[in-house]
């Protein structure tokens, strides 16, 4: 894959932040955007951005949510619990809690419910899902990814040992952890501990980082795919999670 610009995505409170490098030259950068319509217009249009959000959403689901997540926790070890299981199109699409668990169950083999945490990603699944099904031209440069697989494969098959979070808060062990895994990648603690922009956690940020690197991974060939090769929805959009 030939392209220059690259950009790791997590979702946040205001949005999406984006860190991005848009050479190999240049130094990366943080922002913030309302849209993930609007992060994909501010870039170059060849640039590879990898995105901690569920991408293809197939029509059924099997025990443990999707193939991806069913295959990347075994890898994560304590981490595991940080990969949601992720319900089927209709459930996705549902206009609220009710109807997105009564359609998961109908939908899903065993009959499983839609979490909490999982049913408050649906609007950000939303906004990739509808641009993606619009715009084929994007499914090659837009993947997905999970922040705690791509810790692991940045610390050579290993996950991390602490949490980001614990009861909801952010956790300073957690984030040093991954701070110093990073600024062996590259990034300098400066960036990675920088005045964060309005609407984003600490968190966002280094796992933003971390993504962009798969994105970089990516580019040279260097990820793999779970699962490979990647099945497709019926919108012929790829189901896996790279790293």
């Amino acid at each position: 894959m030939i392209a220059s610009a690259i950009a790791g995505v997590d979702g946040c409170r205001s949005g999406w932040l984006a860190v991005s490098r848009l050479s190999q030259q240049a130094e990366p950068a943080a922002a913030v955007f309302a849209e993930f319509a609007d992060l994909v217009a501010a870039l170059p249009n060849d640039t590879v951005i990898a995105v901690d959000m569920p991408i293809g959403l197939p029509d059924r689901i099997a025990q443990g949510g999707r193939g991806p997540e069913r295959l990347v926790r075994p890898l994560l070890g304590q981490r595991q619990s940080s990969v949601f299981s992720i319900p089927a199109r209709a459930a996705v699409y549902a206009s609220d809690y009710g109807e997105a668990c009564r359609l998961a169950l109908e939908t899903s083999d065993p009959p499983r419910k839609v979490s909490k945490q999982a049913f408050f990603l649906f609007e950000k699944i939303r906004q990739i899902d509808k641009l993606l099904i619009d715009d084929v031209s994007l499914r090659r440069r837009i993947i997905e990814v999970h922040p705690e697989l791509a810790f692991w494969r940045l610390n050579d098959g290993v996950a991390m040992q602490l949490p980001k979070k614990v009861k909801g808060r952010v956790s300073e062990p957690g984030m040093a952890e991954r701070i110093a895994l990073l600024a062996c990648c590259g990034y300098s603690t400066g960036f990675l501990r920088q005045k964060l922009p309005g609407g984003a956690g600490r968190d966002d940020l280094i796992d933003a980082a971390a993504v962009m690197l798969i994105a970089e991974r990516h580019i040279k060939g260097q990820t793999a795919a779970f699962p490979d090769p990647p099945p497709q929805d019926a919108f012929g959009i790829e189901v896996a999670i790279r790293a």
